[in-house]
């Protein structure tokens, strides 16, 4: 794979932002950004170890998914309490996904301003993901096919980007948002899958405070490198942009249930199927 560095800056107008970066549909990293929050420093582990306690939350871990379950079922549960504990004591691969702090943790949307950037927020969904200093998020894009803004608080993460154009590349699989969950994107095998040698992207280290922008339908893979925690700021994909809406029918509303449903009937077989057919794909 061939990793450039994305574009940094310490700040940026909002004029520049979208001639350069929104219209342009190219990623952005914008570095201590939420510092100034006049409530920044609320913005940590022990602060929502505090205020979340007793909350019993799905923890998700490094395993593929089980073939006989959806997807998106977790490995188990925890207190909130107990998994920040965990993951700050001990290397771990225990992560939390898409904790909505409308309904979990109200109190904590008090605590930021929204990038004055030409985004229009959804303020609905705002959500946080958690991960321990072995986490790691299987190289995907999302469904709901938005921009949305990334913001990292507390130890270091590691984020690779692509466009759609690299999908042929990724060993991207058939009906789904994600590649083969068997690849290693830290320690690519190359003499398996070959064609990861042409794929070109971007390498990004995000710090404390730090803000990255993500175009819609760019792939990205995350891994903790400590423990920490990461909001998602989306922008809903408006009906006036009609190839961008109908693209979200279709990835949320078919795609997504049409393979939840072969999932169902077919499990495994299902799920080697599509591999072996996004391998196909990639070698031609």
């Amino acid at each position: 794979m061939k990793l450039l560095k994305i574009d940094e800056v310490t700040s940026i107008t909002k004029k520049d932002f979208i001639k350069n970066y929104k219209k342009k549909q190219k990623p952005l990293l914008i570095k201590g950004y939420a510092k100034q929050w006049p409530t920044f420093n609320q913005w940590n582990l022990d602060y929502i170890k505090e205020r979340a306690k007793g909350q019993q939350v799905p923890i998700y871990n490094n395993k593929p998914a089980d073939a006989d379950k959806s997807s998106d079922t977790p490995a188990l549960f925890m207190n909130m309490e107990d998994f920040i504990t965990e993951i700050q004591n001990q290397p771990s691969d225990k992560r939390i996904f898409f904790y909505i702090i409308k309904h979990k943790l109200p109190e904590l949307l008090e605590h930021f301003t929204y990038p004055d950037l030409g985004m229009k927020i959804f303020k609905q969904i705002h959500t946080l993901f958690f991960g321990g200093s072995k986490a790691r998020v299987l190289m995907h894009y999302d469904v709901d096919m938005s921009d949305f803004l990334h913001v990292h608080f507390e130890g270091r993460k590691r984020i690779l980007l692509f466009d759609q154009k690299q999908s042929k590349y990724l060993y991207r699989v058939p009906l789904s948002v994600h590649t083969i969950e068997a690849i290693d994107y830290e320690n690519p095998d190359y003499e398996k899958y070959p064609a990861l040698k042409k794929a070109q992207g971007f390498e990004v280290f995000m710090e404390h405070g730090d803000l990255l922008y993500i175009p819609c339908a760019w792939w990205h893979f995350n891994r903790y490198l400590e423990p920490g925690f990461s909001m998602s700021m989306r922008e809903m994909p408006s009906p006036l942009r009609f190839k961008n809406f109908m693209n979200t029918i279709y990835h949320v509303f078919i795609m997504r249930y049409t393979d939840k449903i072969c999932r169902k009937i077919g499990k495994e077989k299902w799920i080697r199927y599509k591999e072996n057919w996004a391998f196909k794909n990639a070698t031609k």
